[in-house]
């Protein structure tokens, strides 16, 4: 028995610890993914991904072989050498790469594009655009629609038109007065 440890150590199934945040998560290049993408950790895509992907305090990096598809993207700081299609947002940077593609909206408050990269979309580079968070799109609503009845509404003549004519129903379908 001198080759067995007294802690019983070498018969436990080994625990993965949680990788720390500096670490760096790569989807290969055979892989497929479709749907919602987050996480604390660093990001590089090799594969194929259509979807949502969130990275609120880290990086992605789309590799040569990424190619995204995104409803929404956003990291703190994005480098495409792959394609991606869709919209983009980042805290910091978005980097296109030489290669690299990018065709949809750019929203970051610094933007990077190499010789021989490829962009077709459009940029928003306002410091204050992308916050700690994805924005969603903000819908302007309507005045509540008053409660009870409503006197409708007439046109009033201008100064040297005539008025307008008064439109109504009659009995057999004459209109007029």
């Amino acid at each position: 028995m001198a080759g067995i440890a007294s802690t019983g150590a070498s018969r436990r199934a080994p625990v993965a610890e949680r990788p720390a945040s500096r670490d760096v998560v790569n989807i290969g290049k055979s892989v497929i993914i479709k749907g919602e993408l987050s996480g604390s950790e660093n990001l590089t895509i090799e594969g194929q991904f259509e979807g949502k992907i969130e990275l609120r305090d880290n990086a992605l990096t789309v590799g040569p072989n990424g190619k995204i598809k995104a409803e929404m993207l956003f990291a703190k700081s994005v480098d495409i050498l792959g394609r991606v299609t869709g919209k983009i947002m980042a805290v910091d940077v978005v980097s296109i790469r030489e290669n690299g593609a990018v065709d949809g909206d750019i929203t970051a408050p610094r933007i990077a594009i190499a010789d021989g990269a490829h962009f077709r979309g459009s940029v928003d580079m306002r410091r204050d655009s992308v916050k700690a968070e994805p924005r969603e799109s903000v819908v302007a609503k309507a005045p509540a629609a008053p409660k009870g009845p409503v006197a409708p509404v007439q046109a009033q003549p201008q100064p040297g038109q005539a008025p307008p004519p008064r439109v109504g129903r009659a009995a057999g379908g004459r209109q007029g007065r």
